[in-house]
C-alpha cells in the first residue's frame, strides 16, 4: 500500500492528500522533517543515501528525514524517521524551525528538530550507505566539498544562520 501525503498550500494548511508517488511526478508541496542527530558531543551525523532513493539517490545529507504521512504530525514524522533510517528511539528532542523548501525535484514545508542521542546507530539498508558523527565545523566544510542533497544544504545553511556558523577552519 503506497503512503499517503498531506498537501498544503502555501501557508502550511492542509489541502488534501496524494499518494507519495504523485506528490514526486508532480512536484507537489507536502510536510516533510529533516531532524540533526546529535551526540552528547555536539557531533552531527551525516550520512549517504543509497542509490535506491527515489529522490537524491547516491548524496550525502545531514539530516534523517522523510515525508509526514497521513495521520502523523511534524514530531510523529520526525521520531518514526529517526527510527527507521538510525534506530534512533529516545534521546532528547527539540523542535527548531520550520522552513519551506522550494526545488526543481521537491517542494515542501520541513519541520525540523535535533535530537541528542548517545545509543547505538543502525542504518536502515535500503536508505542509508554510510554514516558518522562529525564536529559541527567539519559538516560545514564537508556539505562545501561532497554532492549534498540540494534540500538539507539549503536548510543547514538555515541551521547555521540562526543558530550559529561554526568557526572558520
Amino acid at each position: 500500500m503506497e503512503e499517503e501525503l498531506y498537501l498544503v498550500d502555501g501557508e502550511d494548511r492542509v489541502i488534501g492528500t496524494a499518494p507519495r508517488s504523485r506528490v514526486r511526478a508532480e512536484n507537489l508541496l507536502h510536510r516533510g522533517v529533516g531532524i540533526l542527530v546529535c551526540n552528547g558531543a555536539g557531533e552531527i551525523y551525516v550520512h549517504r543515501r543509497t542509490a535506491t532513493k527515489d529522490i537524491f539517490p547516491g548524496l550525502y545529507d545531514m539530516f534523517v528525514g522523510g515525508a509526514v504521512t497521513v495521520g502523523e504530525d511534524y514530531g510523529d514524522a520526525a521520531r518514526r524517521e529517526c527510527a527507521e533510517e538510525l534506530g534512533v528511539r529516545g534521546g532528547v528532542w527539540e523542535r527548531l524551525f520550520v522552513y519551506r523548501y522550494e526545488g526543481p525535484r521537491n517542494r515542501c514545508f520541513t519541520g525540523v528538530y535535533k535530537v541528542v542521542y548517545d545509543g547505538p546507530i543502525v542504518h536502515q539498508a535500503e536508505e542509508v550507505a554510510w554514516g558518522r558523527f562529525m564536529p559541527l565545523a567539519q559538516v560545514a566544510a564537508f556539505a562545501r566539498e561532497n554532492p549534498v542533497v540540494p534540500d538539507g544544504a539549503e536548510i543547514f545553511r538555515e541551521y547555521l544562520r540562526r543558530f550559529g556558523a561554526p568557526p572558520s577552519s
